[in-house]
């Protein structure tokens, strides 16, 4: 062997060591930005305690008086459940604005589902409908939208308040839940005075 082939074979030798410490570190890269991904997802959706769904009978009709603050689920004149309910914090009168603190009046349904609420679970209610876009544009504002009925509240100044939401129908969270199980998106809603 000569001197050309030993360097022959160590240049090969060494690029071989490269090319393994380059992929060792690609390698290491990769599984380090997948991990740290993983974490920040895992961070981004707050922890909440299982939700198991509940068996129970279907609703075909969300009834709420704001008057005697009841939600009734009922199933044709069958009456399900009742709950006590928090009402916008300006609860009487129509919904008119964006802001109002009102619960709006009317009839609605169950538009969205929404499992990572801010109070815990949330369905959408579908206001504005088109009686309530037309009210707000005569008077030349922004009917508002994202009613709710949802769990909460999460603040512990609003515990101890009858009414604190911003226009959406609050029950606790254990209530919510059932709720949740018992109302299918599509479900007619109707709100009294």
């Amino acid at each position: 062997m000569d001197e050309r082939t030993l360097l022959t074979d160590s240049d090969e030798l060494l690029s071989g060591n490269r090319q393994q410490q380059d992929e060792t570190r690609l390698w290491t890269r990769r599984n380090a930005l997948a991990l740290t991904a993983g974490f920040l997802a895992a961070g981004a959706v707050p922890a909440r305690a299982a939700y198991a769904r509940v068996a129970a009978p279907r609703a075909n009709v969300v009834v709420v008086s704001k008057r005697n603050r009841v939600m009734e689920l009922r199933s044709g004149e069958q009456l399900l459940k009742r709950y006590r309910v928090h009402l916008g914090f300006q609860p009487t009168g129509q919904k008119v604005m964006s802001g109002d603190g009102r619960t709006p009046e009317g009839q609605y349904f169950i538009d969205r589902r929404n499992a990572r609420s801010d109070f815990y679970l949330s369905l959408g209610i579908s206001y504005p409908n088109a009686v309530d876009t037309a009210r707000a544009r005569s008077l030349g504002v922004q009917p508002g939208g994202d009613i709710m009925i949802h769990g909460g509240p999460r603040r512990a100044a609003d515990k101890s308040k009858d009414d604190w939401t911003a226009g959406c129908i609050a029950v606790t969270d254990q209530e919510i839940e059932e709720i949740w199980s018992m109302v299918p998106t599509g479900t007619p809603v109707v709100i009294f005075a």
